[in-house]
């Protein structure tokens, strides 16, 4: 049974939803955490929804902090209760995708997932596993779970921007091409990256001028 995730909105400038970007928090953070940079996507991006959700588990201590999944190195958790997590938040995930392009009549086509961090290692194991490609995945300091599976078990291959700061000590800045070997061997087109000279774990300017242009390309804006 799939947990229902709680989510923050800005709705678009226009007033008109003709396109959706979904933004996937990472560890430790909450949906508001990355909802703030609507703000400054919104006037770029006018009939365009802005949705975050939390990730489906409070971390003990932390009492705004969620998780999509256990981080054995962090929290001492096993691998079998990590990979246990990641499929129970990718159910979550899949869910919370389906009911809101019913809620908002919109296609898989007019749906960009935008992730840091933990929600980049979610947008990157979800999108692929779905029947219908959304838009693109804007991908950012993350990197890509299980990359010798991926090749078999994807079955749309959205456009990706691979996104990472080249000072980054949380998760290294080679996640990044290995992230895109991986999924030029499992088959993808259209694979983009940009590194951010000079940033660590975090969204630089130069990044997220980056995912603007790549999001108003792939909405076809």
């Amino acid at each position: 049974m799939t947990r229902v995730l709680q989510s923050g909105r800005k709705e678009p400038h226009s007033g008109t939803t003709r396109s959706v970007v979904v933004f996937l928090h990472g560890y430790g953070a909450n949906g508001a955490d990355l909802l703030g940079l609507a703000d400054v996507l919104g006037e770029h991006l006018p009939d365009t929804l802005f949705v975050a959700p939390d990730a489906p588990e409070t971390i003990p201590g932390m009492p705004n902090g969620f998780q999509w999944f256990p981080i054995p190195w962090i929290d001492g958790s096993s691998e079998e209760e990590a990979e246990r997590g990641l499929m129970a938040a990718s159910d979550d995930l899949n869910a919370y995708l389906d009911a809101l392009m019913v809620d908002e009549d919109v296609l898989p086509e007019q749906v960009v997932l935008f992730g840091f961090s933990q929600g980049t290692m979610m947008s990157l194991q979800v999108a692929p596993r779905r029947e219908d490609a959304v838009a693109g995945i804007v991908a950012i300091s993350g990197r890509l779970l299980s990359p010798d599976v991926l090749k078999d078990e994807a079955i749309s291959r959205p456009p990706i921007l691979l996104i990472h700061g080249d000072g980054d000590d949380v998760v290294p800045p080679q996640s990044l091409p290995q992230a895109a070997e991986a999924l030029q061997a499992a088959g993808w087109q259209d694979v983009y990256a940009h590194i951010m000279k000079g940033t660590g774990h975090g969204i630089a300017p130069d990044g997220l001028q980056v995912a603007l242009a790549f999001m108003r390309d792939k909405l076809g804006l």
